[in-house]
């Protein structure tokens, strides 16, 4: 087997590392300060992102049980922003497009439906295989029973699907532009460079896109399975 670090392995290593310098650093500033002072800077900036990420996701969509996956939730939300934001760097230590790697986003997915599941109560798995709609429809043919339990599987497979397709997608479009500059180049030099021009000014404006989709997926993402989660903490 070749198990060589790949580039994307040693992004997914600087994200890790990121991720757990940032909040070890802001672990030990609250250590030190307490709650004696407001934090500023970047320990305040991040204190409003995590309880604006918190309250709009476990503890408004999951309920009194929110406690449970706060963590868990605002970990999936940070470690997809924190990718998607070096994906958009074409230069070391960014430049490989984790989220826009299928395999990465099917680890998440396969993540969340761990968490919706795994810590379901009885009744979310007693609605599933015998739902409350009339009885023909779940005897003696079991027909939404099969599409209540097909439903289990679909949902953390669209949080897969949506989240690559996006980022796949703004990657492969400024790629395409970028490669204009390269194919008009035997067109003459007068149209080579109005293609430059373009190709970069479109360029600026889809990374612009992209920064703004790499906050909105990772956002995304993480209400998304909150509000999941919650259905299935529902009795």
């Amino acid at each position: 087997f070749d198990i060589s670090i790949t580039k994307n392995v040693l992004e997914l290593f600087i994200v890790c590392v990121v991720l757990c310098s940032v909040v070890l650093g802001l672990a030990r500033w609250y250590k030190k300060n307490g709650h004696e002072r407001a934090p500023g800077g970047f320990v305040g900036a991040m204190e409003v992102v995590i309880d604006f990420v918190d309250k709009d996701g476990p503890k408004q969509r999951i309920g009194h049980n929110y406690g449970r996956f706060s963590s868990y939730l605002l970990t999936v939300f940070f470690f997809i922003l924190t990718c998607n934001l070096l994906g958009l760097l074409p230069v070391f230590p960014g430049g490989a497009n984790l989220t826009g790697n299928i395999a990465v986003t099917m680890t998440l997915a396969i993540s969340a439906f761990i968490a919706i599941n795994f810590f379901a109560s009885k009744a979310y798995f007693k609605d599933i295989f015998w739902p409350h709609v009339p009885i023909f429809l779940k005897a003696p043919v079991p027909l939404m029973p099969a599409i209540e339990f097909i439903g289990i599987f679909t949902k953390p497979f669209s949080l897969c699907i949506r989240l690559f397709a996006n980022i796949f997608a703004g990657h492969t479009i400024i790629l395409a532009l970028t490669s204009l500059v390269f194919i008009s180049v035997s067109m003459g030099a007068a149209i080579n460079s109005g293609m430059t021009f373009v190709s970069v000014l479109f360029g600026v404006f889809m990374n612009c896109m992209e920064l703004l989709v790499a906050v909105l997926q990772a956002y995304v993402f993480t209400i998304l399975t909150a509000t999941f989660i919650g259905m299935a903490q529902e009795s």
